[in-house]
């Protein structure tokens, strides 16, 4: 085989058309193999002689797309110095772009004896390991673009590739639960019917099924175990696992892209699969174990800030680089729109404490391609000073836990809510203007993949998580849920009709809130884990959509997916719901309107007064939205007005009279009322006359149109 020098960039395999060149990182290496593997077994062991700046590279002509390959990389294996290479162990290029096959998990993968933790293993990983794929990098995506949906417009979907199709009755057996599921029809049009138009799928970067939860069973379905950063899950290609799952996964960003729904992707670069020093070695830590992660004083273990076992160490050039190749490939190559990036705290960590002037934020500030796309941060993670919702830099939006805590809380009943709810409700000015964000930085959501569903948060009180087999200890034990009065399942009519109540509340005030709304997958028609609040290693109908087929189901999940769409067109339609600038809390110069922009009343129709705001037992208030003092200005400089509004929210435990305030609207029609099974009245709702009262029954939401 001819072997020709080759380039150092860029790192990985890269296929021109006539060969490929291989690159590979490694400050660590005495010399590095790179193996060619065989269908049979075999392998072809190439050392890679060049070296520039610690990258060994080689070029060899006539490899071609679907070649597996690995690395072997001879060095010092020292843990008490942070040195852990083993040339028996065949390593992942952390560069690939395809992973083919599984892990075999037994004691060869480790570089340690099970018994013997301080023995070097040299067992040969080769048979027991997934293995790198070169990839064909040309694709006709025809004319396709992203659509850089404006974040005012922006509906987010947060799904999970499997979960989503792998119960749809319309699909193929042989798609479901693959990338070319997504870009069949009926989940195009259930998404586009919805007003969906940004998909946010939970990890595609390629994971591994933890050892543990293979002993026991179990996978990690939810896929927050990376190993390939570059490479699309190879589980979720029907295709083949050769190159294909590339080709499946940009043929489906392509058919999203011409229904003009974004895909954003959740993104795990805070810590890998291969765990804390009793874990596997599987690529970065054979390669080169101190470059790659945060070492404590004593080198032999992790520095552990995300409970994985590891985190990635980002002072470390070399991981800053491996992350903004990843993301600008995945923007450039995979045509994805934004990133959703998991335990971002994480990321922000240059050295202990949570830095928000840290170089992975200011690379991404100046990078010209990861800089325009949606970049979502989960604001928190395990470590100390973690929690740092609000204080993510200007360029970012954050998913807002507080939004979530707050607005659960109210509907639960809490004391002492109403001052935040209306902070919430209105974009969290605490927590995003004073850095000069707007109301867009805060993504609103009350459920998401981690934590009870829509269904199980108004069903259950406690969390029932005996089917991941640790004694019900695992998952968030502080919910902030309520089971309106029975634990789990039950017949009682009252019970089910509170239930189907607080889901049509929590929707409609989701939907009423400045921000970015996001609404978790299945929520729509009220989908059940049966109380897991930790589904994470469910990879059956437990986790799994159930798209309704029985009458009775389809009924009930059929009235509050007609009421989720109703209420995603309203915000779609009004402009007034979706503002991106904060309200003044006065009248606006230039809308010759005298009345404020927002005003808050009690349900007595009187102005909010501080003492209204704080009495512990407030519950329910009313919030005048001026359609005619928006600030904002349209595309081309133009005044934007819109229909005027007014939310009722009714959160007290019981049916209480709203009076309509007498100076801001003569008659408003009634197009929202929570109280109702479909939670809509009519197309000729109700006319409501300034100074009419209204009944509220217990925790229900009415909102009221006046035109403009």
């Amino acid at each position: 085989m001819q072997v020709w020098p080759g380039q150092a960039y860029p790192l990985g395999a890269t296929y021109d058309g006539a060969g490929t060149n291989f690159a590979v990182f490694s400050e660590a290496a005495d010399r590095i193999e790179l193996c060619l593997l065989h269908d049979d077994g075999s392998e072809t062991a190439i050392e890679l002689r060049e070296s520039d700046a610690f990258v060994r590279h080689a070029y060899l002509p006539g490899v071609m797309p679907g070649q597996r390959y690995g690395f072997r990389v001879h060095g010092p294996y020292a843990p008490e110095r942070g040195q852990r290479c083993n040339s028996a162990k065949l390593l992942l290029d952390p560069y690939a772009r395809a992973i083919s096959g599984s892990i075999d998990w037994g004691e060869e993968v480790y570089g340690y004896h099970f018994g013997s933790p301080n023995k070097r293993n040299d067992l040969d990983s080769a048979p027991h390991m997934m293995s790198s794929v070169v990839v064909n990098p040309y694709f006709d995506w025809g004319d396709d673009r992203l659509p850089r949906t404006e974040y005012h417009e922006t509906m987010i979907y947060e799904a999970h590739v499997k979960g989503l199709t792998m119960r749809h009755p319309a699909l193929p057996e042989e798609l479901r639960g693959t990338y070319a599921a997504l870009a069949h029809p009926a989940i195009i049009e259930h998404l586009t019917e919805l007003g969906v138009t940004a998909l946010e799928l939970m990890p595609v970067h390629q994971f591994v099924n933890d050892h543990r939860l293979v002993d026991m069973g179990l996978n990690n379905y939810w896929g927050y175990n990376t190993i390939g950063f570059f490479a699309p899950h190879n589980a979720y290609a029907s295709w083949g696992d050769r190159g294909q799952q590339v080709l499946e996964f940009k043929s489906a960003v392509r058919a999203l892209h011409e229904a003009g729904i974004e895909v954003i992707l959740d993104v795990v670069y805070n810590h890998t699969a291969e765990g804390n020093h009793l874990g596997p070695t599987l690529s970065f830590r054979g390669l080169d174990n101190a470059s790659y992660y945060r070492l404590t004083d004593d080198p032999r273990y992790y520095m552990d800030t995300t409970g994985t076992g590891n985190s990635l160490l980002m002072r470390s050039p070399h991981v800053l680089q491996l992350i903004m190749d990843s993301l600008r490939y995945w923007v450039t190559e995979m045509h994805v729109d934004g990133f959703r990036f998991d335990l971002a705290a994480t990321l922000a960590r240059q050295f202990h404490e949570v830095d928000r002037l840290s170089s992975f934020f200011d690379l991404v500030q100046q990078d010209p391609v990861v800089s325009q796309v949606k970049l979502i941060a989960e604001p928190w993670d395990v470590g100390e000073g973690g929690y740092q919702v609000g204080n993510f830099p200007p360029l970012w939006t954050e998913w807002n836990g507080k939004y979530r805590d707050t607005v659960r809380d109210l509907w639960r009943g809490e004391p002492r809510t109403l001052a935040e709810f209306a902070s919430r409700l209105t974009g969290s000015s605490d927590l995003y203007q004073d850095d000069g964000r707007r109301p867009l930085a805060s993504i609103n959501f009350v459920t998401c993949h981690d934590g009870f569903t829509l269904h199980d948060m108004v069903s259950y009180n406690e969390k029932h998580n005996a089917a991941n087999g640790e004694d019900n200890r695992d998952g968030e034990s502080h919910n902030r849920s309520w089971n309106c009065g029975v634990e789990g399942e039950t017949d009682d009519p009252e019970v089910l009709e509170l239930r189907a109540r607080q889901m049509r509340n929590f929707i409609a005030t989701l939907m009423l809130s400045q921000g970015v709304p996001m609404l978790s997958h299945g929520d729509e028609f009220a989908r059940t884990q049966g109380g897991n609040n930790n589904a994470y290693c469910q990879d059956n109908e437990l986790a799994w959509v159930p798209w309704p087929e029985d009458p009775e189901a389809a009924e009930n999940a059929a009235e509050l997916l007609a009421f989720t769409r109703a209420m995603v067109w309203l915000r779609r339609d009004h402009p007034v719901f979706r503002r991106r600038r904060f309200f003044h809390g006065r009248p606006v110069q230039g809308t010759h309107d005298e009345l404020s922009d927002i005003a808050w009343f009690t349900p007595a129709g009187k102005e909010m007064t501080q003492r209204d705001w704080n009495s512990t037992q407030a519950r329910a208030l009313s919030v005048f939205l001026n359609g005619n003092a928006i600030s904002e200005p349209g595309p081309r400089g133009e005044r934007i007005s819109d229909d005027s509004f007014l939310l009722m929210f009714n959160a007290s435990p019981k049916t209480m009279e709203f009076v309509v305030p007498v100076d801001h609207g003569r008659q408003w029609q009634v197009v929202v009322d929570t109280s109702r099974s479909e939670g809509m009245p009519p197309a000729t709702g109700a006319k409501v006359q300034a100074g009419d009262r209204l009944t509220l029954v217990d925790r229900s939401v009415m909102v009221l149109q006046r035109p403009a």
